[in-house]
């Protein structure tokens, strides 16, 4: 595994694109307002910080993304330990398929792949 993105939930869209663009200065990856969904690039890394507006996405909460090779496989492994709880069943992604789940503090987690690309 390794680390994909890195999803916050923000409450005003406008004001949290200004902060981490001109405030940070962090430069725009992608720009999916219009999907309630901003990335911005950090550093020459792979994974974004990935703003959700919560107008758009109530239940965002701050996640941390793994890559995996297969969701499936991965998530039913995961499922018959008995020790994760899933927030839903994996779900397409413009990229491939993903899933979250909470660890036993609550934090917030998530497994994706790139089985579309």
């Amino acid at each position: 595994m390794d680390y994909d993105n890195f999803f916050l939930g923000v409450d005003n869209m406008a004001e949290s694109v200004d902060f981490y663009k001109n405030v940070l200065g962090l430069p725009v990856k992608f720009d999916f307002r219009d999907k309630g969904m901003i990335g911005f690039q950090i550093g020459e890394n792979e994974p974004a910080i990935i703003l959700k507006d919560r107008h758009m996405f109530p239940d965002a909460e701050s996640t941390l993304w793994f890559v995996v090779k297969n969701v499936k496989d991965t998530y039913s492994h995961l499922k018959e330990s008995g020790h994760v709880n899933f927030m839903s069943e994996p779900y397409e992604i413009h990229t491939g398929l993903a899933v979250e789940f909470e660890d036993l503090s609550g934090n917030r987690l998530g497994i994706t792949d790139y089985s579309k690309q």
